[in-house]
């Protein structure tokens, strides 16, 4: 297989390469911080009502950390916009099995993509509630609600329609806001700490059944989300100094230091503010932060924090935005979308076409309920994304043993089989609905790439010409 850039690849408009290590880790961290611990606290707890739910972000960091490692060799070794597209094209084959999981990827992330930036506009909208009742109602947004949501996705099309080289400050900046935001609950948390509504366990806390283990399976689920982002610098591989070193740095960077924070936000809401009082979860959940500062600081403070929570809510939506934007320009540029997603703008240099399609999905997306959300995007990446990197780095230290590693994944291959084992553990413990919805939307994209590639005249139907197997030509 073809594991080198393809001989047209030298010839294509390239971004510019503006993030180093700062710029990388700020924005995998805004992006897993975001809004996330936030929003999904009640439902963590919810899962295995009461605190013992915090293994599900146990079990979550230990199918992320090695997983983690996947991406970490298969970025640096191949650091093209796009991420899991190039990993998995190249992984499976270029112009055989990788068109169909390069196109599976695209797919499912058409899916997936903008649902992941909707719950972070969804959660804007339920804390802007605590300060603007009537925002949500219990059916989701109202009038006033949808109005501002638009208006935010729309914010957020227009602040990433530009150069590169301001996009870099903007993310370190929204990034400095989380970190405060996050600081000033873990600090107030610490503060007035009470172990004993912190470890307020219910009878029988710890008895191990079938219903544990599914419930434990939803907490990871609700974990994982939480953790997503950790790799989002790889999506904009061509825009980072020296990736051989950035993207695994940043990555490993990210992901310990945000379950460290994770652990430490949800132990200072749980011992200031009873999880009985936010469980069984609503939706859409109780904006636990601002009621943490309301019962200390009363209600204008609460505000304040508020505000601060809003801020790293559009932070997240912000980075998300950023990374996913460049999926389908990639996978047009090599002739495996169309071609209209391949446009740079003319003058600013930048996926403009793609952009704005997965801006304005994403508005749609988030008129879902928030567990809607979770749960479709989670199944739907894990099939196709999450399992099928570990087999395309497999595939890749098979086929290709000469490639350029800058990076290569310590105690191979026992972290990929670990991360394998956690994917599959998520993906049998969801509820049958969602195992089938994920399901459909694979077979749904399986049947579209033959169609696709029947009218297109490509594998598997005719066999790649020298030209277009050696990457200098795209099809529609």
């Amino acid at each position: 297989m073809n594991s080198q850039p393809a001989p047209g690849d030298s010839q294509r408009p390239h971004l510019l390469r503006r993030f180093g290590l700062l710029q990388a880790t700020a924005l995998n961290m805004t992006n897993m911080i975001g809004i996330g611990p936030f929003i999904t606290i009640p439902a963590l707890m919810s899962a295995l009502n009461g605190p013992r739910a915090m293994l599900g972000w146990l079990v979550a960091v230990l199918i992320t950390i090695p997983d983690a490692l996947v991406w970490s060799e298969l970025g640096a070794a191949m650091p093209g916009s796009g991420g899991s597209y190039v990993y998995l094209r190249d992984g499976f084959g270029r112009e055989t099995f990788g068109r169909l999981m390069a196109f599976l990827f695209v797919w499912q992330f058409i899916l997936s993509g903008p649902l992941e930036i909707a719950s972070g506009y969804i959660g804007f909208a339920q804390y802007l509630n605590y300060l603007w009742p009537g925002v949500t109602t219990k059916h989701g947004l109202s009038l006033a609600g949808s109005v501002i949501v638009i208006g935010l996705g729309i914010l957020c099309i227009a602040l990433l329609y530009r150069r590169i080289t301001s996009i870099g400050k903007i993310t370190v900046g929204l990034w400095i806001g989380t970190l405060l935001t996050t600081g000033a609950v873990i600090l107030t948390g610490a503060l007035h700490f009470n172990p004993k509504l912190a470890f307020d366990f219910p009878p029988e806390e710890f008895k191990f059944s079938l219903g544990f283990l599914f419930g434990l399976g939803a907490a990871t689920r609700i974990g994982v989300y939480d953790y997503l982002g950790y790799y989002d610098v790889c999506f904009i591989g061509d825009e980072v100094k020296d990736p051989g070193k950035v993207i695994p740095r940043s990555i490993l960077i990210s992901i310990v230091g945000v379950a460290l924070i994770y652990v430490a936000i949800n132990f200072s809401i749980i011992g200031v503010v009873p999880w009985r009082e936010f469980v069984p979860a609503t939706d859409p959940p109780a904006p636990v932060v601002s009621l943490l500062m309301e019962k200390i600081y009363g209600s204008k403070v609460a505000a304040v924090f508020t505000l601060m929570v809003l801020w790293t809510a559009f932070g997240s939506v912000f980075a998300l935005l950023l990374g996913y934007s460049r999926i389908p320009y990639a996978a047009a540029q090599d002739g495996y979308f169309f071609k209209i997603f391949a446009r740079l703008h003319p003058t600013k240099h930048f996926p403009h076409v793609s952009l704005i399609v997965i801006g304005v999905v994403s508005i749609v997306c988030s008129f879902l309920s928030l567990q809607t959300v979770i749960d479709a995007l989670l199944v739907t990446r894990i099939l196709v994304q999450f399992i099928g990197q570990i087999l395309a780095v497999m595939l890749l230290r098979e086929r290709a043993p000469g490639m350029q590693r800058p990076y290569r994944i310590h105690w191979y291959p026992l972290p990929p089989l670990i991360a394998l084992a956690g994917w599959l553990f998520l993906f049998g413990s969801a509820e049958t609905s969602l195992k089938n919805y994920g399901a459909l939307a694979l077979l749904l994209g399986v049947a579209l790439f033959f169609v696709w590639s029947w009218r297109t005249r490509r594998w598997p139907f005719v066999f790649a010409s020298k030209e277009v197997a050696a990457g200098t030509k795209t099809s529609d």
